[in-house]
């Protein structure tokens, strides 16, 4: 087939009138955080003049990869407080984000029901705020000097010992002092990625025929194959862009495999996590789910190559005896708890840069071995870590728009410096 080369949006305002200008085709591998989050912008963003259509490839489906058995603790700070680089704007896009899909979950039966793992929770948002106890001088000194620049959407409350047992009894704080996120929340990612989606389908249907949205059941073994058929190509596998041909071993990610337990309290217990209560963050955090449901997480295992969501016995019982020591050491009443299943999921890790670990974004044409002349047809949008569900919906927006602009210089330099660092060219 002959290579279409991209049409971009600003190039002229006598193109984007053409009358029989056919659609602009774009494909998006991957369907987690990034994947989806690119699609809804796309759709979005593209001028209504246009019509546009876009095809979402990933073989598993919604939610499938590590996105979808994240932990879900949604806040802007770095383990010691400090507001990460474009917390702000990250923070404000993601709750845009939520309330995009909780709408579209409140008017779909579909995205209620889903086809998420029933066993990691039945909600979207759980707004209870996250605690974290100060467990040494070095922390709390640190935490307490970065508290006092915290985000005004998303505060951060420096609590005494009989304020943060209120919020949940029995907790051990060494050193009688926590750090209290009112505004922060959890989420369960499989089921706002599915109803992400489904704001995706609605969207495309309020266009009336401009605008168009697919999910391919399918995996692509070398992106060279979308040559042609689109006008750009969006790469948002996570760790499984290491495998594309042209790209493995070619950008600066490590792989790591996290698991995390489902942990429930049994009826004939008594009493249970308070209705109110907020997640804990430690060495080890709780993703409270309900009363008697939580998560427990995450394990470390670096340079892991296993994409598998699935857990075997012996992998739970070495999270379990790695983890329960150190959510015990805050929260003793969680030896009370029985195992209740496990999933994993493989992050890709970016490096750390002198702003903290960034996400990988830009064009990729060169080292795909695309076709040269014209415009720049396949991007990359990965290393999202384990803050993928932070950074998804600002990034997402950034790219989209470079994408429909054909522009890479719209995107910040801190996310495209990996380019220069490792000498690619677009």
């Amino acid at each position: 087939m002959t290579s279409v080369f991209p049409r971009c949006l600003v190039s002229s305002s006598a193109s984007i009138s053409l009358p029989n200008r056919p659609p602009l085709r774009y494909a998006v591998l991957g369907a987690g955080f990034a994947g989806i989050s690119v699609a809804w912008h796309l759709l979005k963003d593209c001028p209504k003049e246009l019509s546009l259509s876009v095809d979402v490839y990933d073989e598993v489906g919604i939610g499938g990869g590590a996105s979808g058995v994240s932990g879900g603790l949604l806040h802007p700070y770095s383990p010691k407080g400090k507001l990460l680089w474009h917390g702000g704007e990250c923070w404000r896009e993601c709750l845009e984000l939520l309330n995009v899909a909780e709408t579209a979950a409140a008017s779909s039966s579909a995205a209620e029901k889903g086809d998420c793992n029933q066993s990691f929770g039945d909600f979207m948002v759980r707004r209870r705020g996250i605690l974290r106890p100060a467990t040494n001088a070095k922390t709390l000194s640190l935490m307490t000097d970065n508290a006092r620049n915290c985000l005004a959407g998303c505060e951060v409350e420096t609590i005494d010992k009989d304020a943060a047992q209120s919020l949940v009894p029995n907790l051990c704080l060494p050193l009688n002092s926590a750090f209290y996120l009112p505004g922060a929340m959890n989420v369960n990612p499989q089921r706002y990625l599915q109803a992400l989606f489904q704001a995706c389908l609605h969207s495309a249907r309020e266009s009336l025929g401009r605008t168009n949205i697919t999910l391919v059941k399918k995996s692509i073994d070398n992106v060279l194959e979308l040559e042609g058929e689109y006008d750009a190509v969006v790469i948002c596998l996570g760790s499984k862009v290491n495998f594309l041909p042209g790209l493995t071993g070619k950008l600066p990610l490590r792989t790591c495999r996290g698991v995390i337990t489902h942990l429930q309290l049994h009826e004939s217990v008594r009493g249970s996590y308070p209705e109110g209560g907020p997640s804990i963050l430690s060495d080890a955090w709780l993703a409270v789910q309900g009363p008697r449901d939580l998560h427990m997480g995450s394990t470390w295992e670096w340079q892991s190559r296993n994409h598998s969501p699935d857990v075997s016995a012996e992998e739970a019982s070495r999270a379990l005896a790695e983890l329960l020591p150190k959510a015990s050491a805050v929260y003793p009443e969680i030896d009370k708890w029985e195992f209740a299943g496990a999933r994993a999921g493989l992050r890709a890790m970016p490096p750390v840069t002198s702003h903290g670990s960034l996400p990988l974004l830009g064009c990729v044409d060169q080292l795909v071995g695309a076709a040269e002349g014209g415009s720049s047809k396949f991007w990359v949008f990965g290393g999202l870590g384990s803050r993928g569900l932070l950074y998804h919906g600002w990034l997402g927006k950034l790219i989209a728009k470079a994408v429909l602009c054909c522009k890479e210089e719209l995107l910040p330099s801190e996310l495209t410096s990996w380019k220069i660092n490792n000498r690619v060219k677009s």
